[in-house]
């Protein structure tokens, strides 16, 4: 057995086949698999493979993972070493078969860019990264997270492993029948740093195993299933979903949901119980001691229910719980149940082929139908409930008063479940394959019906829900499949009844006391926490009060001090304002005698250019005359030169006239080889037509997918250009609050330091005062001292800012950058659109116009076909006069004056229109039935020369008009093949524009 064989990505031309005590390279060769290295691993079963960057990474039952390159093994990668090492061919039968890298079998391995993803175990999946040094590392690991409901606790195990074509998402499926993912994006920084993360279910819990049971309800959009694997489940048909489910210690055969969706009945191996669907748990209300109950059903009413043990129906009400009616009739297994409308009567079929009708009020039986080589599987009332439908192994039957109305048999397989419409106009039937029938009402007299084929094993339930939209079918392969119910147009079944669903839950008294307690809880912390906060807001505002009042004490000692030095300084401004207009009178005297030194010396720079331009002009003119002497000297001797080479080319023409004249009549040679040639072209020419076609085709459907995918991710960029733009706002918004916060506080810091300045001056005038100013030094320099330590805080402050705006400033860069990228990119495709609906415009043109050309060649085609079978049946005729030489010669001669002028009508009009490409087969065939003349003649001769000699004088005589007809024909196929050869030169020219326009593209 081969589980698994790949291509290889990088060479589709090379096989791997792998298996047990097996691995194989093949290479694809001149149409055949030849092998190309074989691998001794006799001993080692091989459950996977997949192609990693030129090897083969292979997992085996052991858990050893084994690398092989060009079909041979040589190294094995381990988790303790996290590297890969040589292995020798001896060490495989040497080493420790149970020592690998997982303590079970590896089942699944898939190659990405980084590297590889393996199972290394049940339940788990480790992803590989390839390092610099060539060497593979582990660097995550996942699991699937046990489930809290479930009663197994043994993981399961994984059979394949996918992985997204961004490489953002992993899914695994396992032997259960469950679908998990996990996220392997890097923007997800919490879980990088997580070296074990744990799988996500893809959807809700399936069912493992086979399912038995199926049910719905009235009031809710409500469907129960039931399985082998131990679970009931129980799904929204509307949504699509699984509202609640649990799993249980026995095998669950048979389900059945009260008609108000609150309560639910489940037959289990040991014991029948009925149970409430609360609101996140389903919850055992009573037990009875039915085992194996294999079918099981409410009634509409909902205050009574049936269940079957095995050849025993038991009726209970659902108020006290009683046993009302023990029904025994049946000598096999009671297969199915079912009610009336008003519940007053019980349908009940069995594998001993009988059908009984039941009053649930006496416990008698109605009516009855016994057909003992019939196995009835299930049986249901009719949408009026006045017959009674029931389907065989191999028959669909309607039954009334004891009596079979109709009959409908099965073609093939098996039929196993039923379900009727509520609108009675068609029924549903399920078969041991897996396909469902959908089946007029009333039953048809001739076997008619749909077939859908959606299960891959046999049904073994059917419902329709209560409105007639949904069907509801189960299979042994695990799957719930929900249908809409639609006729031939597409339109819904009409239901006359009105379906109210209710969102009423079971909610039991402990749940809501648990729930009331903690709410109480919740509220009792609310009011500590704001207790809490008011007396801290409290504490702070007394603090925020007492830091107020002492800093309006320090500014306005500050403001008092800064008065005083304003009036010093305006005193000093002063003096220095006379200063400056001393400095400004001198410095004007010496910039008038500064402008009269310039002048003169740029008068004098002036007079030099103006002579050196004079003397450049002079220069050019002297140039000018020299280049148009030149010009008239080159143009005499290029006229002279062009005298001479006429003559030259005129002797070279005169050659080549001889050398066409030869040509042409080696052509007309070659022409006669061409002919034979054209057949297998225009064969050539069908291939690659039909092959040309075939890769437009798939262009256009290649082409149209990446439209919608660029039209998506154009979609999402746009989105995401959006997002950046308003980012990019908001920090703009940002940068401009801080620079308005940054020119206050450098006004602050531009006083402050002129202050600093100013108090500086005052040091210095009051050192040159003398000894009585020491005292208003002193105070200077403690109020100097001051004003440093607040410039020194302000310069701090300034730089913490200045360090913020350059942070945001490059990020404000960097989503521009980005943005601008997005906008290329965007440009780009834009681009590539508009050039990707110019090609399809293009090819659908062409396409046209070849349909068009096909067209009028199968009409010319058809118009010969009907003239060469006139001309075979004529030909026809002539063979029958062979024994008669005269007659067969008057025909032949009849024929020729016949066909003649046709032939020449058709080579005249093939020399003005196309052949089409059927009259080369018929052409063919033509020839066939000649040779086939022929070697009847032969025959004829051969015959006739033993008989007599006079037969053999005349046969030779025939043979020789024969000969001359021969050659008549064939001055008529070289006609054709002129006409031929006038077709393919436009054909030929066509595929070449097609072969062109690939090439362009």
């Amino acid at each position: 057995m081969i589980p698994s064989h790949s291509f290889n990505p990088h060479n589709n031309m090379q096989l791997c086949v792998s298996g047990s005590g097996v691995f194989k390279v093949f290479r694809y060769y001149e149409g055949a698999l030849k092998q190309s290295s074989i691998a001794k691993v006799e001993s080692i079963n091989i459950l996977c493979h997949a192609w990693v960057s030129e090897k083969v990474f292979a997992g085996t039952d052991t858990g050893r993972l084994l690398v092989f390159e060009s079909g041979d093994m040589r190294r094995e990668l381990r988790m303790s070493s996290h590297s890969d090492r040589q292995v020798e061919m001896k060490w495989i039968k040497e080493i420790d078969v149970n020592g690998g890298l997982a303590a079970s079998g590896i089942t699944a391995i898939l190659s990405y860019s980084k590297g590889f993803v393996c199972s290394t175990g049940p339940g788990t999946v480790c992803l590989f990264e390839r390092t610099e040094d060539n060497v593979y590392r582990k660097y995550r690991e996942i699991r699937i997270p046990s489930d809290p409901r479930s009663n197994d606790l043994n993981p399961a195990e994984i059979h394949t492993v996918c992985m997204s074509p961004a490489e953002e998402t992993l899914a695994v499926s396992t032997d259960r029948g469950q679908l998990y993912s996990a996220s392997l994006s890097s923007t997800d920084i919490s879980r990088l740093l997580e070296r074990h993360q744990c799988f996500e279910s893809l959807s809700q819990p399936f069912h493992s195993s086979a399912i038995t049971g199926l049910s719905t309800c009235i009031l809710k959009p409500l469907v129960a299933t039931c399985s082998l694997d131990r679970s009931v489940r129980i799904w929204n048909y509307e949504t699509k979903e699984l509202e609640l489910y649990r799993e249980f210690q026995e095998e669950a055969y048979s389900v059945a949901l009260h008609p108000t969706g609150l309560f639910v009945l489940v037959g289990f191996s040991d014991k029948l119980r009925l149970m409430n669907l609360v609101l996140d748990d389903i919850r055992t209300l009573k037990e009875f001691t039915l085992r194996s109950c294999r079918e099981c059903a409410f009634s509409h009413g909902g205050h009574m229910f049936a269940a079957v043990n095995g050849n025993v129906i038991y009726v209970y009400t659902f108020t006290t719980f009683e046993n009302t009616l023990t029904l025994k009739a049946h000598n096999g297994k009671v297969r199915s149940v079912g009610w009336s409308l008003d519940d007053s009567r019980l349908v009940s079929c069995g594998m001993d082929g009988a059908v009984y009708e039941w009053n649930t009020h006496t416990g008698k039986r109605e009516s009855e139908s016994v057909v003992k080589s019939c196995s009835y599987t299930d049986v249901a009332f009719s949408w009026d409930y006045k017959t009674i439908l029931a389907v065989g192994s191999d028959i669909v039957r309607e039954i009334q008063s004891c009596q079979v109305l109709r009959e409908v048999p099965a073609d093939e397989g098996s039929l196993t479940a039923l379900a009727v419409s509520h609108s009675g106009r068609v029924i549903f039937t399920g078969t041991s394959s897996g396909t469902i029938r959908a089946i007029k009402y009333p039953l048809p007299i001739q076997s008619e019906w749909v077939i859908q084929q959606p299960h891959g094993g046999p049904v073994n339930k059917m419902a329709i829900t209560y409105d007639d939209q949904f069907l509801l079918t189960v299979s042994e392969d695990g799957c719930l499949l929900i249908s809409k119910i639609v006729d031939k147009d597409g339109r819904g079944l009409k239901s006359n009844r009105q379906v109210v669903h209710t969102e009423e839950i079971l909610v039991t008294k402990a749940d809501l006391e648990e729930k009331a307690q903690h709410m109480l809880e919740l509220k009792m912390h609310l009011e500590e926490l704001q207790m809490e906060n008011e007396y801290q807001l409290r504490l702070k505002d007394m603090s925020h009060t007492e830091k107020f009042r002492e800093l309006m004490e320090k500014f306005t000692l500050e403001v008092e001090s800064l008065k005083a030095a304003k009036k010093i300084m305006k005193t000093k401004i002063e003096e220095q304002e006379c200063e400056h207009q001393k400095d400004s009178v001198e410095a004007a005297v010496k910039h008038s005698k500064q402008l009269q030194d310039l002048e003169q010396s740029y008068t004098s720079k002036l007079m030099v250019n103006h002579q050196k331009y004079q003397d450049l002009l002079q220069k050019h003119e002297q140039m000018q005359d020299e280049y148009k002497k030149q010009l008239t000297s080159a143009e005499e001797s290029h006229t002279l030169a062009l005298e001479d080479l006429t003559q030259v080319y005129k002797v070279k023409l005169q050659e080549k006239t001889q050398l066409l004249v030869q040509h042409q009549k080696e052509a007309e040679q070659k022409v006669h080889e061409f002919e034979k040639i054209l057949k297998q072209a225009k064969e050539d020419e069908k291939e690659k037509i039909r092959l040309i076609q075939a890769q437009f085709e798939q262009q256009l459907h290649s082409e149209k997918e990446t439209n919608e995918d660029l039209k998506k991710r154009a979609a999402v960029m746009a989105q995401k250009l959006h997002g950046a733009q308003r980012q990019a706002d908001g920090w703009c918004d940002d940068v401009t609050k801080l620079k308005q916060e940054q020119q206050r506080l450098l006004g602050l810091i531009r006083s402050l330091e002129g202050d600093i300045t100013e108090q500086k001056r005052q040091l210095s005038g009051h050192e040159k005062a003398g000894l009585d100013k020491d005292n208003t030094i002193s105070s200077l320099v403690k109020k100097n001292q001051e004003l440093e330590t607040l410039k020194f805080l302000l310069e701090f402050q300034v730089n913490d800012f200045q360090k913020q705006m350059e942070s945001q400033q490059d990020e404000i860069n960097k989503t521009r950058e980005k943005i601008q990228q997005l906008e290329d990119i965007l440009l780009q495709k834009d681009k590539s659109n508009s050039q990707l609906k110019l090609s399809v415009s293009d090819l659908r043109l062409k396409l046209k116009t070849k349909d068009k050309e096909m067209r009028r060649e199968m009409q010319k085609g058809k118009n010969l076909e009907t003239f060469l079978e006139r001309l075979k049946s004529d030909l026809h005729g002539c063979v029958g006069f062979i024994q008669d030489p005269k007659q067969l010669r008057d025909s032949i001669l009849k024929m020729y004056s016949h066909y003649g002028p046709q032939l020449d009508h058709v080579e005249k009009s093939g020399a003005a229109q196309h052949v089409p490409e059927v009259f080369l087969h018929h052409q063919d065939l033509q020839e066939k039935t000649i040779s086939s003349l022929k070697q009847k003649l032969e025959k004829s001769a051969k015959e006739r020369e033993k008989v007599s000699a006079q037969m053999t004088k005349e046969n030779e005589m025939l043979i020789t008009e024969i000969n001359a007809l021969r050659k008549e024909l064939h001055v008529v196929r070289t006609q054709l093949v002129h006409m031929k050869r006038s077709r393919t030169r436009p054909d030929q020219d066509t595929p070449r524009e097609e072969v062109k326009h690939q090439e362009v593209r």
